[in-house]
């Protein structure tokens, strides 16, 4: 249980800096809707959603599942206010692209500083963090939303119909529940795959050694 408390919280403060780097990338932009609202910030109580941040993460610890889901709540940035060329896309790269920094930073750290790796509580937390960025940053780049993918499709691909927009957001969400509970396997056999060829150039360590600690 102490295990899945500390994949728990890094997963939680994870999500937490996901958010903020959508709402900092949006400011930089020009849009302030998100400072307005108290959300440009690391604190992480303005950015907890009661269902996706704590109930959710919490079942999945309790129930016997061999993996945790949970988000924070997302920042809100208003697409009329961002400027520059390709300014959403921007937006929409920074949460992803702030859990590959992490995961970076954290697996340098386990690369380079022998005390870390040498110790296997310290080696399991740092990796952790590695696991649960790579997995953030991966899941979020799927092109279903509500999740950044989707965003980056419609940046670049603007010929794609109003309506189609307009359906995948309503039912968006809908569809990738359906996806993870219909293909979980496959799904998450693709998803680990990708991490897998991620977490050894970053770390210096194979995954399965993280996944033997579990």
């Amino acid at each position: 249980m102490e295990i899945w408390m500390l994949i728990f919280i890094v997963l939680i403060f994870s999500a937490i800096f996901h958010e903020y780097a959508h709402g900092y990338a949006a400011y930089s932009l020009g849009d302030p809707t998100a400072k307005n609202m108290g959300r440009l910030t690391l604190n992480p109580i303005p950015h907890i959603d009661p269902f996706f941040t704590i109930l959710l993460p919490l079942i999945m610890i309790v129930l016997p599942t061999n993996f945790i889901i949970g988000g924070a709540k997302p920042v809100p940035v208003n697409p009329f206010n961002l400027q520059g060329k390709y300014a959403q896309l921007k937006v929409a790269l920074a949460g992803p692209g702030s859990n590959i920094f992490l995961a970076f930073l954290f697996g340098m750290l386990i690369r380079f500083v022998p005390a870390i790796s040498a110790s296997e509580p310290l080696f399991f937390a740092f990796a952790s963090v590695v696991f649960i960025n790579l997995l953030l940053a991966v899941f979020n780049l799927l092109p279903i939303p509500p999740l950044d993918g989707s965003y980056i499709i419609f940046t670049l691909f603007p010929s794609i119909s109003e309506k189609m927009r307009v359906f995948f957001a309503d039912y968006g969400f809908f569809i990738l529940i359906a996806v993870l509970i219909l293909f979980a396997n496959v799904f998450f056999y693709i998803l680990f795959l990708i991490i897998s060829v991620l977490f050894y150039p970053i770390t210096g360590i194979p995954l399965a050694e993280f996944f033997a600690l579990l």
